[in-house]
């Protein structure tokens, strides 16, 4: 166990299966990216405190691109600000590659550069140091 310090970060790769599409376009719902924070949240949590840590408030949520069903994604925490117990962190989504059914089926593409689709800070807390 390491102790959170500002810059750290941990990123998940994932990709967005065709069941949590929601709305048409192949689009889903906001609280995907959300959900996908909290997971990203709880590795870095656990590597910087040993403990999963709870979240205690979201802030500035900006969706900025749709993320769809067929993408794969890259969800990445960053710690900005290191309290005694709480853990400021920015959050990012960005779509790496996605489906492009006009050429085939199953066709996709790398996308160069990825797409921020979207952002947010949110705080944790952990259990005090023993």
């Amino acid at each position: 166990m390491t102790h959170a310090e500002v810059g750290m970060q941990v990123s998940h790769r994932r990709y967005v299966p065709y069941s949590h599409a929601h709305y048409a376009g192949n689009l889903v719902d906001g609280a995907y990216s959300l959900a996908a924070f909290g997971d990203v949240a709880t590795e870095l949590c656990i590597i910087a405190d040993g403990d999963e840590g709870l979240f205690a408030s979201y802030s500035d949520v900006q969706f900025l691109a749709p993320v769809r069903a067929g993408d794969c994604i890259v969800i990445t925490a960053r710690v900005v600000r290191v309290g005694t117990r709480s853990r400021e962190i920015d959050f990012e989504v960005r779509v790496v590659a996605r489906g492009n059914p006009s050429r085939g089926e199953s066709a996709a593409d790398v996308l160069d550069p990825p797409i921020v689709a979207t952002t947010a800070r949110g705080v944790v807390v952990v259990p005090p140091a023993p």
